[in-house]
């Protein structure tokens, strides 16, 4: 039996479907994580949780690459490891540098840093040609810096931290207040939630007006296999926090072609040459323009999407090739029809709290999870406590929807999940 190295996780849906694929694929794996009770044991029916079926856990300093690397060959000598792989991208970069020194298959690890740290792969885009916003660099703590940088991208200008993810802190600035106040909020947030020490370099991008979209892909060889397009839905206060994801996008074939040659450009941009990739771009006036590029598989349920409607589970294909298989090609050609039996089109909504506060209640849950194009729901127990939903961290449910039509599944989501309604525990009651 093959033995994969799982080197910490995110929580939310990545931490169920990369587990999932790993024993579909009648794999086992070890867990290695600096905190174990970071995870949660169960899930909410009771059943173990899927990151605790594993061979074993085992405890390392995952934050310092060189206790992570050493925790790897210790598990190694007592039982041969296959394969390196994560889905959190704090660990992308150590995860790479694991699979090298255990001359295991994996993206070449200063790739995989060039992906990870937004401003080196703008630096990388630049290099190789590829058109993109203005964009320019400083430090958090030199105001003559930002203040450069700002009058060298104009505005309205985005500022984004480098390093982080989930559309933590990126916020769009019209006036230089603006600018301060977000630059502030990152003054306070000098270490990521895995407790790692933060990058004090903060992006500053020329905003990009237009729809947004993901393309997602795996690499084997070198060789780039598309697998579709994602159509996305921002909002929330920041207007970044992604509220729902159709595919495949409902867009004509040579937007369809661009977006995805736009996408595989910035992939080799930055080098990477295998593993599964997720790449967000806007279709602006000028045409595509990469947002971020992500060395693993898409999140916010968007690789369920694509299992849905294509029958390609991208977290498998990501088990896959860190052991060094050959994953089944990409039948189905990007934009074409769905395989007969299978829907059109298939979307995830997520429901992003307006407030913060404690939920008392939730009005419609029922009727929803009841609809007969819903293939799954999930909603926050009474008692949960909201923040605004300023980042996609914040959502309180979602609900994932099948349909015939090629565009159907997006509006169908999204109206379901607008007659949901929350009530919060008043103030004299809290």
């Amino acid at each position: 039996m093959a033995h994969l190295l799982l080197v910490e996780s995110w929580v939310g849906a990545m931490g169920t479907l990369l587990p999932r694929a790993i024993a579909d694929l009648g794999v086992e794996f070890t867990f290695l994580t600096r905190r174990p009770e970071h995870y949660p044991q169960s899930l909410p029916d009771g059943s173990t949780h899927p990151l605790r079926r594993g061979r074993a856990v085992v405890t390392a300093e995952t934050n310092e690459p060189a206790a992570a690397i050493d925790a790897a060959r210790r598990i190694h000598s007592d039982a041969s490891v296959d394969g390196v792989l994560t889905s959190c991208d704090y660990y992308l970069p150590t995860t790479a540098r694991i699979a090298a020194a255990l001359g295991l298959a994996g993206p070449t690890p200063d790739a995989v840093e060039r992906a990870c740290n937004k401003a080196l792969a703008r630096a990388a885009f630049d290099s190789y040609g590829i058109p993109g916003p203005r964009h320019a660099t400083a430090s958090i703590n030199d105001r003559a810096g930002l203040r450069a940088a700002v009058d060298a991208v104009g505005f309205p200008v985005v500022v984004k931290p480098t390093d982080l993810c989930a559309g933590m802190f990126v916020r769009r600035a019209d006036d230089w207040p603006a600018v301060e106040a977000a630059v502030g909020e990152l003054r306070g947030f000098e270490t990521n939630a895995r407790g790692q020490r933060r990058d004090s370099v903060v992006l500053l991008e020329e905003y990009l007006a237009g729809p947004e979209f993901s393309v997602e892909s795996w690499i084997q060889g070198g060789v780039i296999h598309t697998v579709g397009v994602t159509d996305k839905r921002l909002g929330g206060t920041t207007g970044f926090v992604e509220t729902g994801h159709m595919f495949p996008a409902s867009t004509g074939d040579v937007e369809r072609a661009a977006l995805t040659a736009a996408a595989e450009a910035a992939i080799s941009a930055v080098g990477l040459d295998h593993g599964v990739v997720h790449t967000e771009l806007r279709m602006t006036s000028a045409g595509p323009r990469i947002i971020e590029i992500n060395p693993r598989p898409a999140g916010n349920q968007i690789t369920e999407l694509i299992r849905l409607v294509t029958g390609v589970d991208l977290p498998r294909v990501a088990v896959e090739l860190a052991l060094g298989f050959a994953p089944a090609p990409v039948a189905q050609a990007v934009g074409a029809e769905a395989p007969p039996g299978r829907p059109s089109s298939a979307a995830v909504s997520m429901l992003v709290p307006t407030r913060a506060g404690v939920i008392a209640r939730m009005h419609g849950i029922p009727e929803v999870a009841d609809h007969p194009a819903v293939v799954a729901s999930t909603f926050k127990e009474p008692g949960h406590r909201t923040t605004v939903g300023v980042d996609n961290n914040s959502y309180v449910g979602s609900v994932i929807t099948v349909s015939s039509d090629p565009a159907g599944a997006g509006p169908l989501a999204e109206t379901l999940l607008a007659s949901v309604s929350v009530d919060y525990v008043s103030r004299s009651a809290s």
